[in-house]
């Protein structure tokens, strides 16, 4: 008979957690620098390297344009990876995140996500990281510690699978420095589920090779378009890496999660971790008070899960999205409405449907709010941008 291991728990933060994740994941290369609420990241990594837990070169950089620079060069030695930022840092390196995505570096990167300035904000929302969304990387949302381990091994496989750097991300201070039991897999068994992949282009003296020349109007468009397939490419493969993982460590989580999602009248799609607490807890308020409600929370941000959120959606009577970021002069100012509202209006499918905007610069959302947005489409389904919690 064969004897079962013991789990192996620890109490850690989402930022230990990704540390935790990286050091099983051997990557060979990390550049640092500190910035709010991502500093403990890399601290637990130098703690990692420093005491020989780790065999990794570490990188201490001036920038976070200068982080992500030096794990671009690194990933194009065909070196595994990765860097850790937030907020401000994430708009330094701006620049970079189309270099990464467009050279197909699989990159892998956390983002505890901060307002951004100005004015200056320590606090959460989700700002940072929408800025990123057009920029060709794989971006994964995740809503607890144990998730955010699991998920940036997932992210090594899938940028790794297709080319691409990924992004991980979850709720600065309000995950990032919040305590949870994780359940840490066997390093050898992660390793395993992540074998050394031969890359058929890196910098390599004996076959030189040339990266991110210039590209002429004759060719800069087919480039562009490869990306596009590649991240169509990940929607299948993000699955896929996420199923396997299940086999393997007994935890997965889907492109979505859903909660009393099988006969909802009415749903709050939200993301992250504090968001979707709430609205998990008001959604058992609002059916102990005779409103059929669930709540959808969006995992795989890019590429968009159109069909999944449809399928999610397809029962509910209406359906509100609960955004904690800001597109500034847009007709819907909240990033996943919009997504979602173009997925349905070229999917031919019309539902009243409200864009809640919320939390920004961690304004606490409660409970009481997450159930007054079912009552108020029970009462009154219409199409409407929100902004709650604020004082007007």
């Amino acid at each position: 008979m064969q004897v079962q291991k013991a789990k192996h728990v620890e109490a850690l933060t989402s930022n230990y957690a990704v540390a935790y994740a990286v050091k099983a994941a051997d990557v060979d290369v990390i550049a640092v620098y500190p910035i709010t609420p991502q500093t403990t990241i890399v601290e637990k990594l130098s703690e990692f390297v420093a005491n020989g837990e780790l065999n990794a070169e570490l990188i201490h950089a001036e920038s976070e344009h200068s982080a992500l620079s030096a794990v671009v060069g690194a990933a194009a030695t065909g070196a595994r990876v990765f860097t850790a930022t937030s907020s401000q840092g994430l708009e330094l390196a701006h620049e970079v995140l189309h270099i990464a995505s467009g050279m197909r570096l699989p990159i892998v990167m956390a983002v505890p996500t901060r307002a951004v300035s100005a004015p200056i904000s320590i606090h959460n929302d989700y700002g940072d990281v929408m800025n990123a969304r057009d920029t060709g990387w794989v971006i994964l949302i995740a809503a607890s510690a144990q998730e955010v381990y699991d998920t940036v091994i997932q992210a090594y496989r899938l940028a790794e699978s297709v080319y691409l750097p990924v992004i991980v991300t979850y709720d600065g201070f309000l995950m990032s420095h919040t305590v949870e039991p994780v359940e840490l897999n066997e390093e050898e068994e992660v390793r395993k589920f992540l074998p050394r992949v031969v890359r058929p282009y890196t910098l390599n003296p004996k076959r030189p090779v040339t990266m991110g020349p210039l590209a002429s109007p004759d060719w800069y468009y087919e480039f562009k378009y490869q990306q596009v397939l590649a991240l169509r490419e990940a929607y299948k493969i993000a699955k896929e890496v996420d199923a396997e993982y299940g086999r393997r460590f007994g935890r997965s989580y889907g492109v979505l999660e859903t909660y009393r999602m099988e006969d909802a009248d009415y749903a709050i799609v939200t993301y992250g971790g504090a968001a979707f607490g709430n609205a998990k807890a008001a959604a058992d308020m609002a059916s102990e008070r005779g409103i059929v409600a669930g709540v959808v929370r969006v995992r795989l941000y890019r590429p968009f899960p159109t069909a999944d959120i449809l399928k999610a959606l397809a029962g509910v009577k209406a359906f509100a999205v609960l955004d904690r970021a800001i597109m500034f002069g847009s007709p819907a100012e909240g990033p996943l409405y919009k997504d979602i509202a173009t997925a349905m209006f070229m999917n031919g499918v019309d539902k009243p449907a409200l864009n809640v905007i919320h939390g920004i610069g961690q304004r606490t959302m409660y409970v009481e709010d997450m159930y007054k947005i079912y009552t108020m489409l029970r009462d009154q389904p219409r199409k409407e941008v929100i902004f709650m919690g604020v004082r007007i």
